[in-house]
């Protein structure tokens, strides 16, 4: 472990601690110094855990060569999420067997300490599973085996850390087990990966020689705690009134696009507008990569979209949920992005046939939403138009990282965007702007 530092210098004028703090990844004690050292042009993530000497990792790694013959845990197991606490048990049961036979003298907690290891190096993503328990973190990126893995902290930006992996082929075995996960595969003949990890996060992984440096894979992180409206209140994304409207949108059914630039909190936003919902109508989300997250109370049902497999076959599309799903008596939809012409065709088709549907989309204000939306490729019919209620855009400002909601706007009847609340920089808070 680090020792703590009361000054702000580290080894003189070459290294300046800036931040540092601790967490738990499972029962492995981490701690985190966050340094600027001379000769960096960004600050260094060092993550640092329990010491393990060389003969204690050497018994580690036989134990772990044991696990693989002792434990034969089948790739139903494998893929089957709802099977994952299940492998996770077999494994602790057969670890707890062989830490006594090589360390028969152990005390429970140091026990708890190799066995969470152990997991995390036979069934996890190895060293990048101690960065997934760092609450401060938003993003964890692998750009390839010969450079370190970089991440993006909520307070201190991109930085680069300590923790390398050992080559292309092990980037590519962890691309292999999330996408296993997700019944999905990378492969040269399909060398990009869009899939979620269990507890959500986002996941894009792609393969040589597509990206030309090497594998690479994109971890976005979710919030353990999810955000509802009182949190976007309290941080200043949206007011109070803005929130009391779009409640009362969301009360009579009144159908809403949430447009944004990347990483703008749409999603987020989505998911927190879905808390309106009333629990006795029934939901259905549609995704290309599972990212919505509502609550246990509602009625909801979460569809996901398939690639077509190397020989073209097995294909299910955007579309093909959204026709699914007006079999399934759904009372509200949610569509993860709206992309290409037909999703916005059977989209709004949707809502003419009485159902309220949620997209996002990506548009940096309401205009542009309308301007996308009935220009090429999209081409929605401007007549159309009308039955989308409201649009609201959500706004990422790059320099400070905080996030607004930018527009609340509606469309009137000649489809046209009047903009009702309009955030104010210097105010930092929506006012309105139009009745």
């Amino acid at each position: 472990m680090i020792e703590q530092k009361d000054s702000k210098q580290d080894s003189g004028v070459d290294r300046k601690i800036i931040d540092q703090y601790e967490y738990k990844s499972k029962d492995i004690p981490i701690t985190i110094t966050v340094v600027k050292v001379r000769g960096e042009f960004v600050p260094i993530y060092e993550v640092s855990i329990s010491s393990i000497s060389r003969t204690t990792e050497f018994i580690l790694e036989k134990i772990r060569q044991e696990l693989i013959k002792k434990v034969n845990l089948g790739m139903i197991d494998i893929t089957d999420s709802k099977k994952s606490e299940q492998v996770e048990a077999k494994f602790e049961e057969a670890i707890s067997d062989l830490i006594n036979k090589y360390f028969p003298d152990v005390d429970d907690d140091t026990k708890e300490f190799l066995t969470s290891y152990l997991i995390c190096k036979s069934l996890g993503l190895g060293n990048l599973e101690l960065l997934m328990s760092d609450e401060n973190l938003e993003e964890i990126v692998v750009n390839h085996a010969s450079e370190p893995v970089w991440v993006y902290h909520r307070k201190h930006a991109w930085l680069k850390t300590n923790i390398s992996l050992t080559d292309e082929d092990q980037i590519k075995h962890y691309a292999s087990i999330i996408g296993r996960k997700n019944g999905r595969q990378i492969s040269v003949l399909e060398p990009l990966l869009d899939a979620h990890l269990t507890a959500g996060d986002r996941v894009n992984a792609t393969l040589m020689p597509i990206s030309t440096q090497g594998n690479t894979i994109t971890i976005r992180k979710f919030s353990r705690d999810p955000w509802t409206i009182t949190k976007f209140i309290r941080s200043g994304t949206i007011s109070a009134k803005a929130a009391a409207m779009i409640w009362l949108a969301m009360q009579f059914e009144m159908s809403a696009i949430i447009a944004g630039g990347t990483a703008s909190g749409k999603t987020s936003a989505l998911n927190v507008m879905a808390n309106f919902f009333p629990p006795n109508q029934r939901i259905i989300s549609i995704e290309d990569t599972r990212e919505i997250r509502l609550p246990k109370y509602l009625h909801w049902i979460s569809l996901n979209t398939r690639l077509p497999n190397p020989e073209g076959r097995g294909e299910v599309s955007m579309e093909d949920l959204l026709i699914n799903s007006l079999r399934m008596r759904p009372d509200r939809i949610l569509v993860g992005e709206v992309r290409r012409k037909r999703e916005a065709e059977t989209l709004f088709e949707a809502i003419h046939t009485g159902h309220s549907v949620y997209a996002t989309f990506h548009a940096n204000n309401a205009s542009e939403t309308v301007e996308r939306l009935t220009n090429h490729p999209i081409d929605v019919p401007p007549i159309m138009l009308p039955a989308i209620s409201l649009i609201i855009v959500q706004f990422r400002n790059r320099r400070t990282g905080s996030r607004r909601t930018f527009q609340i706007a509606e469309i009137t009847s000649d489809s046209k965007a009047n903009v009702l609340m309009q955030y104010d920089t210097k105010k930092d808070e929506l006012v309105e702007v139009n009745k």
